[in-house]
């Protein structure tokens, strides 16, 4: 059987054919391709900022495919990482701002000196700015450091002595001799009021809104800072025991060791976060701060809290224990303040 060419006729027959509006129906139709990912973005920003409510943000994201969903996301992502890390660094700005206007820099409104000597060798004075309330009223805790000072008490600082060296403080007996010294320095109730006192305004300061004047890793008791021992956060609490009190039997509560009586004061040569717990901050050393350094560094009794022995004897209550404890980190040599007074 031949095949017959088609003719020229039947070529125009089928271009007519696939010309046709029926044909073009019956055929699959192919979209446009989508729009691109840019054009996209451009449309959903405008459309986000103008508030047009024709076009929401859902219908862009249907017709512009699943292909633009992670861009949209990698870029929101990107925006709220970079906001987030801005207003970190401007916090971290205020807050070193803040640090070094409330800690470091704080206002004195008086000044003090210590004359001081080792081995009755004079080494040189140490001035000592307060803190006070506003221009010219100093604290509670920096007025009786004041009168300590001057003697206007009744007792003073002159010819007391520093009693511990640690490797971030030194800090200074107080007033604790046998004698007329004691007696003036309780005064009975009225040492009670004033221990209450500068209680209350360490407490103030430690409190959730002044605790972290140096950020939350920090301490009030930065170097060269001057500070008042208020409290002993070491002390244990007190026995119970039962005792006969007028043919009835009482629970009493028996004190063991005794609190600070509001006279000892230290001076950080390093930040001394450890004195948070026990010093009340009343100011920070001017000049002589040399001086300060001079007392770091003389020798002094080896602390043997680690040895077996002693943990053994301070667990089963050995007062030689507690009186060898006293003794730990004490200076070999005389460390005397000579003379003190007020620098008007």
């Amino acid at each position: 059987m031949k095949l017959q060419a088609p003719s020229l006729t039947s070529y125009h027959q089928i271009l007519n054919i696939s010309r046709s509006p029926s044909f073009s129906h019956s055929s699959t139709h192919r979209s446009p391709p989508p729009p691109s990912s840019r054009f996209l973005l451009q449309r959903l920003q405008c459309c986000y900022h103008h508030h047009q409510p024709q076009q929401s943000r859902r219908n862009l994201l249907i017709a512009g495919g699943s292909s633009t969903l992670p861009l949209l996301i990698s870029t929101y992502f990107e925006t709220t990482k970079d906001a987030q890390a801005a207003a970190e660094v401007e916090q971290s700005r205020d807050i070193v701002t803040s640090n070094e206007k409330n800690c470091e820099n704080q206002t004195t409104v008086g000044k003090v000196y210590f004359d001081v000597s080792i081995d009755r060798e004079p080494i040189g004075r140490i001035i000592v700015g307060l803190y006070g309330e506003n221009s010219t009223t100093t604290t509670v805790g920096a007025a009786r450091f004041a009168k300590l000072v001057s003697g206007t008490a009744g007792v003073s600082y002159r010819r007391k002595d520093f009693v511990k060296i640690m490797p971030n403080y030194i800090q200074h007996g107080g007033i604790r001799s046998i004698g007329v010294d004691t007696e003036l320095a309780k005064r009975g109730s009225q040492a009670d009021l004033i221990a209450d006192e500068l209680l209350s305004e360490w407490e103030m300061n430690n409190n959730d809104k002044n605790k972290n004047c140096l950020g939350s890793n920090s301490t009030r008791n930065v170097a060269g800072s001057v500070g008042i021992i208020v409290r002993n956060p070491s002390k244990p609490a007190p026995k119970l025991k039962l005792v006969a009190k007028k043919g009835k039997l009482v629970i009493d509560e028996e004190e063991i060791g005794v609190d600070p009586n509001g006279t000892e004061f230290v001076i950080a040569t390093k930040d001394s976060p450890e004195l948070d717990a026990s010093t009340l901050v009343i100011g920070r050393v001017l000049q002589g701060m040399d001086v300060v350094e001079m007392i770091s560094k003389v020798q002094t009794v080896q602390e043997n809290t680690t040895s077996p022995y002693f943990k053994v004897a301070k667990l089963i209550g050995d007062k030689r224990a507690v009186v060898a404890e006293r003794g730990f980190n004490r200076p070999y040599s005389k460390v005397m303040i000579t003379n003190c007074g007020i620098i008007n």
